[in-house]
């Protein structure tokens, strides 16, 4: 039985998308003429092969992949996706490959050693689909979301999320996340879906621009925010973290 939260579903013409239960993470299916664009499969080893396992019962194959940024739940495949070209921002690829200890830490000792092998092996490049990667440093160096300007989903990797607040990535580079919302703006402006990395699809990808933009300006002026992420799992802890960064203790 699949542990997805939710099985593949249409969000847009030719996207699908599939929940994980742990963290909300979601998986983007792009879909044109029975081919498929994988973006961030995830997460867990039997969610990976129930996803294997939908998009085969679909009649669909991967031919190409996508991780939008080098965190160790963006990396992840699986052998029934195939042996085909998987894509990332040249510095997505660059960590992937320098930091690999440590990603395959971060998925824990039980994670099986195929899944862990196939995990990360990416390389510099765009795929097709006619797709637009918006790249930039906001949450993790070099992490792009991916813009499909035919159907206007904004997939947005690990922001933009209604679940999670923004999370600046090490060593709390709060500067290159406000220069992330500014190049993403036009894209949030003119989406209709927003697949965030974590949380739900939505239609409302401005409105959670302006939250995120107002979340930060209100913790750079004043050290505090009402923002209702605040109470979700591990986002206080995130909230008090960053006021010590921004020098509010």
């Amino acid at each position: 039985m699949s542990s997805l939260r939710s099985p593949l579903r249409e969000v847009a013409p030719g996207v699908l998308v599939a929940t994980s239960l742990v963290m909300q993470t979601n998986t983007t299916v792009v879909v044109a003429s029975g081919r498929v664009l994988l973006i961030d499969p995830a997460w867990t080893p039997d969610e990976l092969d129930a996803l294997a396992g939908a998009l085969r019962e679909r009649g669909l194959t991967v031919v190409e992949g996508f991780s939008t940024h080098a965190h160790h739940d963006h990396l992840l495949w699986h052998p029934g996706f195939g042996d085909v070209p998987r894509w990332a921002s040249a510095r997505t690829a660059e960590l992937a490959r320098d930091e690999r200890e440590a990603l395959v830490a971060a998925l824990g000792a039980d994670f099986p050693a195929e899944l862990v092998e196939l995990m990360g092996r990416v390389d510099a490049g765009s795929p097709g689909f006619g797709v637009e990667l918006v790249v930039h440093d906001g949450h993790a160096p070099g992490h792009t979301a991916v813009w499909l300007p035919e159907s206007r989903v904004l997939v947005a990797g690990d922001m933009l999320s209604d679940v999670e607040l923004p999370l600046p990535f090490w060593p709390d580079d709060v500067p290159s996340y406000e220069r992330a919302l500014e190049i993403l703006e036009p894209f949030a402006r003119a989406a209709r879906v927003v697949i965030p990395g974590h949380g739900s699809v939505g239609s409302d990808a401005f409105a959670r621009w302006e939250a995120d933009r107002r979340y930060l300006a209100d913790m750079r002026r004043t050290g505090k925010s009402d923002d209702p992420r605040r109470a979700n799992a591990g986002m206080e802890e995130e909230y008090t973290h960053l006021r010590a960064v921004l020098g509010y203790h």
